[in-house]
């Protein structure tokens, strides 16, 4: 057969998607992802089945986002009880702030920016205590995409070049993700055999093989072989924990996000600022919903830096950061006509994948899971799939600072999933948006547009976005309305309209509202993003 000419795959006019509607659904960022875990929900399966086969699928066919080597936090209704999950790693016990001095910030690639990847036992954790199939018929599509192939999206297709130039010297990145020495074109089939025979150990051994087992030497092997620390035993003690959920009320529900040591209380903080604001009085893309929404994200995002970390470690309680009075206190700061540059307060002591899914018996999920910078730290483990996460970037320097790098510790971490529940202790949303530092300044907008001003789910996916990148400094998507931009600016804000890739800048959002006894689904076009349903 004659090979085709390469295809244009920009998208030169305008389009409109109209939500999803369906009992039983499932959101994500990748269709031949969605259809893996709504091939659990046909098979009598349910909403953390669902998840969990999406997310395991989402490695082969989204490598650009996440990996085996992932970690992964998720939220769960079980239709009585909001739950949660923090299944990411801790650094090796051999990593101490001696073994970094001379560095200006923490690596991002090679083994001394991996932490313990901890999607595996997010998988097996959620599988055991909610999961209704058995565990290794959720690894069967994912399996089959690896072994047999799969076309790659014409978006993941440019991201794994992006990739490939970034990390293509890194120890088994080429081997593996790089076949004839170049990243595949979108359309082209990509397989790996490898990444099959892992995901087959690991649904076989309930992910004990990947901690305690043959994946886990091979994974402190090829460490040892690059200059790495991690152990064998430094995998064997993961785990992955059940800490339940913070809240803030917002707008007549109650938005729920995970503790630290990820980034979600900031979203809570901007909230709790804008309630006490009395947002709301002006239309939702008004200049001066914007400005607020902006300014409060500014002085979440200061104490975010200054106080997140291991949870074990903070200095600050997040009951102190989230204590109302201190909120309110925060939110008097704001000029409402002015930006500002907010340093920390002082409260007193007390490249990610997203996944929505709900069914028909009423069980929602909120699960994420991310190698951090796309492919994370270039580390592919030999003959394995295995591409490590670079999460130890996310530690700081900084002597003395909560999050300062040590062994056996959680970074401050980006990945967050969300859930909304209404004031009455009934499920309203799950949702999510990936991105890097950004997840927690999409979380306010789509809380805002959704929960406060009722925009359905596309909608709010679809809408341009915002995104405070330091100090005066915002970002602000090419749809953007150039009026508010003008009015922005002259209110002091240093505004920049970025016209870069999307799904980096200003990420992509999944949502799943529960109405009546059915769900409606928004997917992000900035990526492949699709939700599927019936």
């Amino acid at each position: 057969m004659p090979t085709s000419s390469p295809l244009d795959f920009t998208n030169p006019y305008p389009s409109a998607r109209s939500a999803v509607m369906g009992r039983n659904v499932v959101s994500t960022s990748q269709p031949l992802a969605a259809q893996a875990g709504l091939r659990m929900l046909l098979a009598g399966g349910n909403a953390v089945d669902a998840a969990i086969a999406t997310a395991m699928a989402l490695t082969v066919v989204e490598p650009t986002g996440c990996g085996l080597g992932s970690d992964g936090f998720a939220i769960v209704w079980d239709g009585k009880e909001l739950h949660g999950l923090n299944a990411s790693g801790r650094s090796p016990a051999a990593w101490s702030a001696d073994r970094f001095a001379g560095h200006s910030v923490m690596p991002d690639k090679g083994w001394d920016a991996i932490t313990v990847p901890g999607a595996v036992s997010a998988w097996s954790a959620l599988s055991r205590r909610f999961g209704r199939l058995p565990f290794a018929d959720l690894a069967v599509p994912a399996i089959g995409y690896a072994r047999n192939g799969f076309p790659v999206s014409p978006i993941i297709a440019h991201l794994w070049a992006m990739g490939g130039v970034r990390l293509g010297d890194q120890p088994g990145f080429a081997e593996c993700f790089l076949p004839g020495g170049r990243a595949p074109f979108a359309g082209e089939l990509f397989r790996s055999e490898a990444h099959a025979s892992t995901l087959e150990a690991i649904a076989d051994s309930h992910g004990e093989a990947f901690y305690r087992g043959a994946l886990a030497s091979r994974m402190a092997a090829h460490a040892r072989e690059n200059g790495g620390v991690m152990t064998e035993d430094d995998l064997a003690a993961h785990s992955a924990d059940w800490c339940g959920t913070l809240s803030q009320p917002f707008a007549g529900s109650v938005v729920h996000e995970l503790p630290p040591n990820g980034q979600g209380i900031a979203t809570l903080m901007a909230l709790g600022m804008l309630e006490a604001l009395g947002i709301g009085n002006q239309p939702l893309d008004h200049v001066d919903t914007v400005h607020l929404q902006i300014e409060a994200m500014k002085f979440a995002l200061a104490d975010l830096h200054r106080y997140n970390a291991d949870i074990d470690a903070m200095q600050v309680t997040p009951a102190a950061l989230l204590d109302p009075a201190y909120l309110a206190e925060r939110a008097q700061l704001i000029d409402r006509n002015r930006a500002g540059d907010p340093g920390h307060g002082a409260p007193k002591q007390g490249g990610t994948v997203y996944i929505a899914a709900a069914d028909a018996s009423g069980m929602m999920v909120s699960f994420i899971q991310s190698n951090y910078m796309g492919f994370g730290s270039g580390i592919v483990v030999p003959g394995t799939g295995i591409s490590m996460q670079n999460r130890g970037f996310g530690f700081s320097l900084e002597q003395g600072h909560a999050n300062q790098v040590g062994p056996s510790k959680r970074p401050s971490h980006t990945i967050i999933p969300a859930f909304a529940m209404h004031a009455d202790g009934t499920p309203q949303m799950a949702f999510g948006v990936m991105g890097g530092p950004m997840q927690s300044q999409g979380h306010l907008q789509m809380a805002l547009r959704v929960l406060h001003y009722g925009q359905n789910p596309q909608a709010a996916a679809d809408a341009p976005r915002w995104r405070v990148t330091g100090g005066l400094k915002v970002a602000v998507e090419p749809g953007f309305d150039a009026g508010v931009v003008s009015e922005l600016v002259a209110r002091g804000h240093d505004v920049t309209v970025e016209r870069g890739n999307g799904v980096f800048a200003f990420g992509g959002a999944q949502l799943v509202l529960k109405r009546g006894d059915a769900y409606i689904a928004g997917s992000d076009p900035r990526k492949d993003g699709q939700a599927v349903a019936f």
